[in-house]
């Protein structure tokens, strides 16, 4: 969704100064995660300020999404509570800084994984959450059918987005004269779709659904055109100075997919959990457990706090929620989906 190129021009165009005071707060930060988590007793884990489905909070100020749940499970298998957790909410640009710098342990916030940001600065990506892809909104009566036919058009993006990246490139590879009109924040770009500023609003297909829950005129008001122009791999984020940390939120994210695979929820793990089959697929040996850190018992711990996979997209995002996303590319491997996860022993 958002990526490095805002914040790396930013520290080119507004100085070394941020640059190194920020580096001097990353080496005060290396090490250690999972110890300073332990020491806290609370996880600190960056989201979105506020994207349907993924992070979001209610009227009583409850987050709720599949990020949120992700930051519990992690919580629950680390702290064995999956309320322990701090939720931070960032905007684009500032949520890259706050994992360097040690403001959060953790972030999960509809982050596009790109060679880009693991290579230029320095996080790592734990895994997939949720494979989505850009695509363009429109009103439903009188707006184009095909992206073709947003010619000429003003469109409304996010500034600092791989969104805004591949909305020139499409353009300018299809002759279709697109005149973008760049906003500061995802909630600025809405509003002027919404006001009719532009005839179409681009963003990853996820967070387009989220923004016409919103919309003054009713989600029902406006479409999403069928065509994606990118691949935009969603997941959790961590810093690239702590490969046990890693390997722990990497090993959550598989847990939980390994669970949907072999029919482990929420409801039924503690009437499975001794099978010979679930012990296999979802609990790993003691000692490799003591190896990055936590006791025997985490990967069940983070299933008992959210359930698997499935029941996470369910509740979040599939059609008995607000957005109604169909599992589509998030369905398992067997089912003809792309999410899968390595054998744990």
């Amino acid at each position: 969704m958002v990526h490095a190129r805002g914040i790396v021009g930013a520290i080119l165009l507004t100085g070394l100064l941020t640059f190194c005071a920020a580096a001097t707060s990353v080496h005060a930060a290396d090490g250690d995660t999972l110890a300073r988590v332990k020491a806290r007793s609370a996880l600190r884990c960056g989201v979105s300020e506020g994207i349907a489905g993924f992070s979001a909070q209610d009227g009583s100020g409850r987050w709720s999404g599949i990020d949120v749940d992700f930051c519990r499970a992690v919580a629950a298998a680390t702290l064995g509570d999956a309320g322990r957790v701090v939720f931070v909410p960032l905007t684009a640009a500032a949520r890259f800084p706050a994992l360097k710098t040690g403001t959060i342990d953790l972030l999960a916030r509809d982050t596009t994984w790109t060679l880009l940001r693991e290579g230029a600065l320095k996080v790592l990506f734990a895994g997939i959450l949720f494979y989505d892809g850009q695509a363009f909104m429109v009103p439903s009566k009188g707006g184009p059918q095909k992206v073709a036919g947003l010619r000429n058009a003003t469109v409304c993006v996010q500034k600092g987005t791989d969104s805004e990246d591949h909305l020139l490139a499409y353009s300018a590879a299809n002759r279709l004269n697109i005149k973008p009109l760049v906003l500061n924040s995802a909630t600025e770009a809405g509003d002027a779709f919404f006001a009719r500023r532009c005839s179409a609003y681009t963003a990853d297909a996820s967070e387009l659904a989220a923004a016409s829950l919103r919309a003054p005129a009713g989600q029902q008001a406006y479409a999403i055109l069928p065509e994606r122009i990118s691949k935009e791999p969603l997941g959790p984020v961590v810093r690239s100075d702590d490969a046990s940390w890693l390997i722990l939120v990497r090993w959550v994210l598989f847990t939980l997919v390994s669970a949907e695979e072999i029919g482990v929820t929420r409801e039924n793990l503690q009437a499975r959990m001794h099978e010979p089959a679930v012990e296999r697929a979802l609990i790993p040996a003691d000692d490799v457990s003591s190896t990055i850190g936590v006791d025997a018992g985490w990967t069940l711990r983070a299933l008992q706090s959210v359930g698997n996979y499935g029941e996470i997209f369910d509740r979040n995002l599939g059609p008995s929620s607000a957005l109604g996303f169909e599992r589509g590319l998030n369905r398992l491997w067997t089912q003809g989906g792309l999410m899968y996860a390595p054998p744990m022993r």
